[in-house]
């Protein structure tokens, strides 16, 4: 298990609901991000994950991100359908790291608790049920925790999750950070970015009507004139105007043709465009100036290269770029 989180050994290495069921779950034609193991596996897409960071103008970098190559023996005994789990995660806090950090060190352990011991009806639905009550309970407990300080803590933050059940990839998130797959276009020959994620900012039509509905408003794009995401882990103080800890939940299908996952916060997208930030990537990844055979180097350079450009481009926010490499099964 890796995490990254402020104060991590290293600074750019691994290391470091609507309002029901029906209205979180997307299909969408495309997915990545999970699993590391033995790349090749029979049938299995291998991936393996290279993260990058910068703390930005930032006082303290409120980032945080995991890496969970392997979660399958914690997970046991699992479905007969299931044979790997994997877990990616980035979160972008504000108002502090403690959000951040409590939800990249906990957020995995409550979904294990409530992953499927043995056989289900539907591995998706159940699958499903377990992130939107892992969310929740999550967010929960941090804000106990929370409203316990004296004075409360105010910390807030986003998240992008990817739980990979085999080649299957459900993707659920809260905020505005973001996570998307590169694909090969057969018929152009080219690469898309498709997007796995759904940004939830207090503009957006639905969401602003829940903050309305529950006595909140919306002033220059952000709840009350000052949070500018609608859903999130923490923030305590605008649970009661309508910002909630459901998030969307959207499940993909690995193909050949796709190439990696790039998981990023907000910061990255105000500076690239989507497209742009995989064609980054790509070119990254075809320097020959690295060795050829060298693919974690190329993947290492990729996520670095990202993070900097970001920088130079003027990002004065916290930087956190992970990239997941896929290899065909």
């Amino acid at each position: 298990m890796l995490l990254g989180f402020p104060n991590a050994a290293s600074s750019n290495g691994v290391p470091s609901l609507r309002n029901s069921l029906k209205g979180t779950w997307e299909i969408v034609p495309c997915v990545c991000l999970l699993l590391c193991f033995p790349f090749g596996s029979a049938g299995i897409f291998g991936l393996k994950g290279y993260v990058a960071e910068r703390k930005g103008e930032r006082e303290e970098m409120q980032d945080a991100h995991v890496i969970l190559n392997d979660l399958t023996e914690e997970c046991s005994p699992l479905p007969s359908e299931i044979s790997r789990v994997s877990y990616f995660a980035v979160f972008d806090g504000h108002g502090g790291v403690r959000a951040s950090k409590y939800a990249a060190q906990n957020l995995h352990q409550n979904l294990l608790r409530k992953f499927p011991k043995g056989e289900v009806a539907s591995v998706e639905k159940t699958v499903k049920r377990c992130l939107l009550d892992a969310f929740k309970y999550t967010d929960e407990e941090f804000l106990k925790q929370a409203s316990c300080q004296k004075p409360a803590w105010k910390d807030g933050s986003t998240a992008t999750c990817v739980l990979a059940v085999d080649n299957t990839l459900y993707i659920a998130n809260l905020g505005d950070s973001r996570a998307l797959l590169c694909r090969y276009n057969e018929e152009n020959r080219k690469h898309a970015a498709l997007s796995l994620s759904k940004e939830h900012n207090p503009t957006q039509y639905e969401e602003r009507m829940r903050i309305q509905k529950a006595g909140g408003n919306v002033r220059d794009g952000r709840v009350l004139g000052v949070l500018e995401v609608s859903r999130s882990i923490g923030d305590g103080q605008y649970k009661r105007f309508g910002v909630v800890s459901m998030p969307d939940i959207k499940r993909c299908q690995l193909i050949h043709n796709d190439r990696f996952i790039l998981l990023a916060c907000d910061g990255l997208f105000k500076v690239f465009s989507p497209e742009e930030a995989v064609n980054f990537v790509l070119s990254c990844l075809e320097d020959k100036n690295i060795p050829m055979r060298d693919l974690n180097a190329r993947y290492e350079a990729a996520c670095n290269r990202l993070a900097n450009k970001e920088v130079q481009r003027g990002c004065a926010d916290n930087v956190t770029v992970l990239v997941v490499r896929i290899e065909q099964g």
